[in-house]
């Protein structure tokens, strides 16, 4: 057995320190806390190279006196922990006395600092826990902490460091979610030499998020105060309709400590059925204030995760706080309110009773309906004929749905109907693949008449003689509904007649009957002794994806107006690095500055309420992923487009769609299986189903 030996004190150092220093932002959030519980007003926090080589906090606290200034770097050396039962009631950020002890044993560090009470400031340098000088310096009362080369003494930690960019990114986001925790203190953080935050320090959380967040973000929330049973929840929600896709803008405090909390997360969610679409989140900023005795901050190195002496406390006060804030800031009935007066705002419906003979309406309109001479007036009611150029000109009241119609035009219009319903029978008998519907043809071919004959016309020809011969081309080339009306055949019409018939269906496809759709989802058709269902979201979300994959160049198209999203600044930056593969997948991304991408144009796939959630799931993804193959990451976009772009459940869809979408499964083998690998059909035989009813 090996002898136990007492470790030497620059190794246990070393060690102790591997707790509390991960990586540059765990530099920066520890100095950062000393600073707020400094009572500092505005903090500086300047970083180089993702904080590996260089980082500087100043703040304008209360300073360290010159005598306590080489005992702040002991290890369990702290002002803000005395006795034992301190430690039941925590109210700072920090109170172990490890932070400058651990810093100070992997990285060289300078701190300048002076107190209130004192003339002179302190200059004291210590590289790897060896102190290298005391001496005087001339500075304002606040501290100022410089952190150079971090972990230069321990290659072994220092290789595991990620790329500056991600460092970097890791620094800004402790720094964001400091400054939304105390929006009374002014944070500037400056990232190789480039100012990127910027808070007032005003004390309203709105600034801050302002700040962070951007001005799309902070114009789409809602405000939360609310108090239940001691625990007071306060902050900001997003609207049902800003949900995101993810949880990522979810954030939460405990005595303004930020903290990771699965309670308070699951109390959002539920509190959001019924207003939130499902698989979308809402975004918040809440920090829920209650007696520091019910709060265990001492459970996790880094203290982001904290021990409640009871969770159903904490569960309902933010349930109904954000359940209370969803449903005030809900503005539809405002909205439809607002443009009532207040007799139609204390009856809202009163409009709408057809039995009130009287009809309120505004001055406004009233002016409008005395101008305006196209108007019929009935009693009590005023109706605008759809044809302004022939007002009605009487004098007795006109029943409210008489409509004189001439007999000719009910005539043609009978007619008309008629050959509609028996090119509707003939149209069904044969199922016709990618073919406009009947009413569209006749439309056409008379469109095309009337150019033709309109283009071959003398210029001194009458109007009436263009008409006649408009409509003996149109009767000539209209479908044939009676052998008896058959006309006398022509050379044109022989050729016709001897030549092929044109195959209106696919060969290679099996012989199938279309029956319906049912639960606007599920397709049905039969074949032989078979029934089968589709599933038309995941037979179609298959087709786009087949589709994007074999396409060389995706079809793209130009945004009208191009949206802005708002991202995690972590993620902002991968997807900076990535926009090469977002336009190999038809998206034109550009920068318009930290945390927002500007989006110009898109696959031609998707509608435009789902750009903004296509490209915060794509960019989550790449951020997240943990190899970085090109492959993959393309593959789980076209994923991703496909589902957005693919016809949804419960939508309608006429049976000429549904027929080419049976008919393009049958012919294809690989459309059985939509990308996520969910069934596209379930095939029910006949002999199952005469089980079911006791026929086999």
């Amino acid at each position: 057995m090996s002898r136990i030996n007492v470790l030497d004190k620059h190794v246990a150092e070393l060690i102790a320190a591997g707790e509390v220093v991960e990586r540059p932002s765990s530099v920066i959030k520890e100095l950062v806390e000393n600073s707020i519980d400094a009572g500092a007003t505005s903090i500086t926090v300047e970083i180089k190279n993702g904080g590996t080589t260089y980082m500087r906090v100043t703040d304008d606290g209360m300073g360290i006196m010159r005598d306590d200034v080489r005992n702040a770097f002991l290890r369990h050396a702290t002002s803000k922990v005395s006795c034992e039962n301190d430690l039941d009631s925590i109210a700072t950020l920090g109170f172990r006395g490890e932070a400058l002890a651990s810093v100070s044993a992997v990285a060289r560090v300078e701190l300048i600092t002076c107190a209130d009470n004192e003339d002179v400031g302190t200059s004291y340098r210590i590289d790897g826990g060896d102190e290298i000088d005391l001496s005087d310096a001339g500075c304002p009362v606040g501290t100022t902490i410089i952190v150079r080369d971090l972990f230069y003494n321990i290659p072994a930690r220092q290789k595991f460091l990620k790329k500056d960019v991600a460092e970097g990114n890791s620094v800004s986001l402790i720094i964001d979610r400091i400054a939304l925790s105390h929006p009374e203190i002014a944070f500037t953080f400056i990232r190789d030499s480039k100012q990127v935050l910027k808070t007032s320090g005003d004390g309203k959380l709105k600034s801050a998020i302002y700040s962070v967040y951007g001005r799309d973000f902070s114009n789409s929330l809602i405000p939360v105060d609310y108090e239940l049973n001691g625990v007071r929840v306060n902050g900001f929600i997003s609207r049902p309709e800003s949900a995101r896709p993810n949880r990522n803008l979810q954030t939460f405090f405990v005595n303004n400590r930020y903290v990771r909390s699965r309670t308070a997360s699951a109390a959002v969610d539920e509190a959001g059925k019924g207003s939130v679409m499902v698989g979308k989140f809402l975004s918040c900023v809440l920090n829920v204030t209650m007696s520091f005795a019910a709060v265990d901050v001492n459970v996790h190195p880094a203290k982001i995760e904290v021990r409640f002496v009871n969770e159903r406390p904490l569960f309902d006060a933010v349930y109904h706080a954000v359940k209370s804030a969803l449903y005030m800031g809900d503005k539809r009935k405002e909205a439809i309110l607002s443009g009532l007066n207040p007799k139609q705002q204390q009856n809202p419906f009163a409009q709408f009773d057809l039995r009130s003979k009287d009809v309120s309406v505004n001055s406004d309109s009233k002016k409008i309906l005395a101008d305006d001479n196209s108007h019929s007036k009935t009693e009590g009611v005023t109706i605008r004929k759809m044809d302004d150029t022939a007002p009605l000109k009487t004098n007795e009241p006109t029943p409210l749905y008489n409509h004189s119609v001439k007999v000719e035009d009910s005539v043609r219009i009978k007619n008309y109907f008629s050959a509609l319903d028996i090119v509707k029978e003939a149209h069904e008998e044969i199922p016709v693949i990618n073919q406009t519907s009947p009413t569209q043809e006749l439309n056409n071919s008379a469109a095309v008449v009337s150019r033709q004959c309109l283009d071959n016309t003398p210029e001194d020809a009458t109007e009436s003689s263009v008409k006649d011969e408009t409509e003996e081309k149109i009767s000539a080339s209209a479908p044939v509904v009676s052998s008896a009306n058959q006309p006398e055949k022509t050379d044109e019409t022989e050729l016709l007649s001897e030549a092929e018939p044109v195959a209106l269906v696919d060969t290679t496809t099996p012989d199938f009957s279309y029956i319906g759709e049912v639960f606007r989802t599920y397709i049905i058709i039969e074949i032989k002794n078979e029934l089968i269902l589709i599933d038309k979201h995941a037979l179609h979300e298959r087709m786009i994806y087949e589709q994007l994959k074999s396409d060389t160049s995706i079809n793209t198209q130009l945004l009208l107006v191009p949206q802005t999203v708002s991202l995690d600044k972590a993620v902002y930056t991968e997807v900076l690095d990535n926009l090469d593969m977002m336009r190999d997948c038809g998206f034109e991304v550009e920068d318009f500055g930290m945390p927002t991408l500007l989006i110009r144009s898109a696959p031609s796939y998707l509608a435009g309420e789902d750009i903004t959630d296509t490209i915060i799931e794509m960019a989550d993804h790449i951020a997240n992923n943990k190899r970085d193959i090109r492959s993959e990451k393309m593959d789980w976009i076209f994923h991703n487009i496909a589902c957005r772009a693919a016809v949804k459940s419960g939508n309608k869809s006429s049976d000429v769609e549904l027929r080419e979408l049976a008919q393009k499964m049958l012919a294809d083998d690989s459309l059985r299986y939509c990308p996520h690998g969910r069934p596209v059909c379930i095939v029910l035989k006949k002999s199952e189903i005469e089980k079911q009813f006791g026929r086999a």
